[in-house]
């Protein structure tokens, strides 16, 4: 018997409390969470070739998640990456790039509507 290997889900959040739930919710639906408070934290970790997804908040100092996203897609063009934000402002869900995010999720988050698109982002990739 084999076993199922659990898929590896990057999640980029300078909200020490939001890393907390997702890494609750990713493990309590079978996926393999990588927390990170920043995006140089990723970066700087070289996870990006291992990863099966990336879930980043937007409004990060420093760098973006907008800028972030562009990072990652230099390195792996067809990672899956999925935005959260806390910000209500519609310039931002705008300012995603058309057709290159899987999800674009509001906090707080529906989970069962995220975890559905990390499933779909995962078994596209």
């Amino acid at each position: 018997m084999t076993a199922v290997q659990k898929s590896m889900i990057a999640v980029v959040d300078d909200d020490f409390r939001v890393l907390e739930a997702m890494e609750e919710l990713l493990e309590s639906a079978g996926h393999s969470a990588c927390l990170f408070s920043s995006a140089q934290s990723l970066l700087e970790n070289d996870v990006l070739r291992k990863i099966d997804c990336l879930i980043t908040d937007i409004g990060m100092p420093v760098v973006d998640g907008f800028e972030l996203h562009r990072l990652a897609r230099a390195v792996r063009p067809e990672l899956p990456v999925i935005f959260i934000t806390a910000r209500h402002d519609l310039m931002d869900q705008r300012r995603a790039p058309v057709g290159g995010h899987q999800g674009f999720f509001r906090k707080p988050f529906d989970a069962p509507a995220l975890l559905s698109a990390i499933s779909r982002a995962v078994s596209t990739s």
